[in-house]
């Protein structure tokens, strides 16, 4: 890796199977130090979440590289006494245990801050650490089901569609969770004092549920599903199904764009149709399904390959990835023997690489108590009784 902008940076990553990892995979590919830190039982059971080479799954392999692995027994006194000596000369630690866990485990935030005041430490959980769900369980379904978000997913008519694309997950637990590690970490180095980063699954993905908050003020009400201006209200923002039952994302929102499309397929008289609502709408709406059903969508992406309106073929996975856009921004790399994500960001000065793929459990554990002063004699004791 070359040019990281958070090398020398030490993460203690404490999370398992997805948001947590996700958030400090970033950190990782950016270049900083994470030490996954997993107990002797099943550990991240990411692992053996789908089928991968010698039995460890795509999953985990994909969201673990560029760390290294130490295997802790936190509920016992030398577990944690080992965890302290790391935190001690840590930046960062990332947990995502409900409420409460981490003081009783004697590693919570103001343990660590009495050691190591510049220490930001990140707390990823559904609902956060105060309010009365704190500590309920949940998942993606229940947090955007929660947060307003469900409700408004489906189509006129139907019933709330559950996206495959983890909101909750994905949104709160690793973007929110980044952002608010790397305000605090920029902070605490200008301060010397740490921050507690208390994030909510929930609550970042109510804080993103825009387009529904605004008309809940303006409207005096909510859309019904479907009907929104970028759910079905406004025909020229949609998908329409094409002769061989694929799909075109039909987007040429702006009238500027919806003029182009109008006069790249003959129809100028529709022009004076942009932005039609209601019964308008629905009527433009059955026009471009007649219109699009008339050709594949092969056709109809070359069709527009040269038309700057908006409008795409609706791909699946990995048809994106062959994409020559995808492509050209190398967004598969091939590592730790599956295909794997690069990160979504490009800075100039930095070379991404998988430097190091996901670590088996506790694979460093020896190199990384060397690191903080523990003594051959030490590290073999702890192997054998199993602290480590």
């Amino acid at each position: 890796m070359s040019g990281g902008p958070l090398r020398g940076v030490r993460v203690l990553d404490l999370t398992r199977l997805l948001p947590g990892p996700v958030a400090t995979l970033h950190l990782a590919d950016m270049g900083a130090d994470v030490i996954k830190i997993e107990d002797h039982g099943v550990g991240d059971y990411a692992r053996t979440l789908g089928d991968g080479p010698d039995g460890v799954s795509v999953f985990y392999r994909s969201v673990n590289r560029n760390k290294r692995g130490l295997r802790l027994d936190l509920k016992r006194a030398q577990g944690r006494e080992v965890f302290l000596s790391l935190a001690r000369a840590a930046d960062i630690v990332v947990e995502s245990f409900r409420p409460g866990v981490s003081r009783k485990l004697g590693i919570d935030y103001e343990t660590l801050r009495a050691i190591n005041p510049r220490i930001v430490y990140c707390a990823i959980t559904g609902y956060g650490q105060t309010g009365p769900l704190a500590r309920a369980a949940g998942h993606d379904l229940n947090y955007i089901g929660l947060a307003g978000v469900l409700d408004q997913i489906g189509v006129d008519g139907g019933q709330p569609a559950i996206p495959n694309l983890q909101i909750g997950d994905l949104l709160g637990g690793a973007m929110t969770a980044v952002m608010g590690i790397l305000a605090a970490l920029f902070d605490a180095q200008r301060s010397g004092q740490g921050r507690l980063v208390d994030v909510a699954m929930s609550e970042a993905v109510l804080a993103h549920n825009l387009f529904p908050f605004f008309a809940l003020q303006s409207a005096g009400g909510l859309p019904q599903r479907g009907a929104d201006l970028l759910s079905g209200g406004d025909a020229g923002y949609g998908v329409y199904a094409t002769a061989d039952g694929r799909h075109m994302a039909v987007a040429p929102l702006e009238a500027k764009f919806w003029d182009v499309f109008c006069e790249a397929l003959g129809r100028p008289e529709w022009k004076t149709r942009h932005a039609a609502r209601g019964a308008a709408a629905v009527a433009l709406r059955r026009e471009l399904e007649d219109l699009f059903a008339g050709r594949t969508q092969a056709e109809w992406r070359d069709f527009f390959a040269d038309v700057d309106c908006c409008v795409t073929p609706v791909l699946g996975v990995g048809e994106a990835l062959e994409h020559p856009q995808f492509v050209a921004r190398a967004m598969a790399v091939h590592a730790d023997g599956v295909m794997q994500y690069a990160p979504p960001l490009k800075l100039s000065g930095w070379v991404f690489a998988v430097d190091r793929v996901a670590p088996a459990p506790g694979e460093h554990s020896e190199e990384l108590l060397r690191e903080v002063g523990f003594t051959e004699d030490e590290i073999v004791t702890m192997r054998q009784t199993a602290i480590i």
